[in-house]
């Protein structure tokens, strides 16, 4: 029975323009076959100095090329989108935020996540700022002094970095990243692919 099977495992980064756009359509992509998703959010400067990769906007040439295709990917998934005033930021108040979240209440989480998204790469909030991850959190009935104290404890902080460090370890490399019954697929473009994967069970 397929819904007896792991959820796909979805790897993202807040910072990611790519992990934006698949997060606003891998849910209901994978409901459609009847599975679930665990998202797992992760550090991608640590993805990149595993696998040696520059940061994509500062490669020569295919760093501007890039910021075309990410407003060009959006708009063909009908995505809201608005490239944010201050790119890339560093999101461990949010990723850490995530897993405390999670493990308290995980639809919470999940509407957590969707809407720091959608504060950076729509209206574009530096979600980098701490005050701004704790606004983001109360205007949802989160106790932003709970989650403050929360991603400042070694057992959270540990917990994002053990999730970056086994996403790299499963060959992850870039966001997001997608894990589908043992088969990899990375970028938001590859969501057909695992459409099909999902509806053929492979190919």
């Amino acid at each position: 029975m397929s819904d007896a099977k792991e959820p796909i495992n979805f790897w993202f980064d807040f910072s990611s323009p790519y992990s934006y756009i698949a997060s606003e359509r891998i849910d209901e992509l994978v409901a459609k076959h009847g599975r679930k998703v665990k998202w797992r959010p992760i550090m991608l400067g640590a993805a990149f100095k595993a696998s040696g990769l520059p940061f994509l906007v500062n490669v020569p040439l295919k760093g501007e090329y890039s910021k075309r295709d990410f407003d060009r990917s959006a708009r063909y998934l009908g995505v809201p989108y608005t490239f944010p005033p201050r790119f890339p930021v560093t999101t461990l108040a949010a990723a850490r935020g995530y897993y405390w979240l999670h493990g308290r209440d995980c639809a919470k989480a999940r509407e957590f996540a969707h809407a720091v998204f959608r504060a950076y790469w729509v209206d574009g909030r530096d979600i980098g700022e701490l005050p701004v991850v704790l606004e983001i959190a109360d205007g949802l009935g989160i106790d932003v002094d709970a989650y403050t104290a929360a991603i400042a404890t070694p057992e959270v902080k540990d917990r994002l970095k053990q999730e970056t460090d086994a996403a790299v370890a499963r060959g992850m490399f870039g966001a997001p990243y997608f894990m589908v019954d043992g088969e990899p697929f990375w970028g938001a473009d590859r969501l057909p692919q695992i459409d099909k994967w999902l509806a053929t069970g492979g190919f």
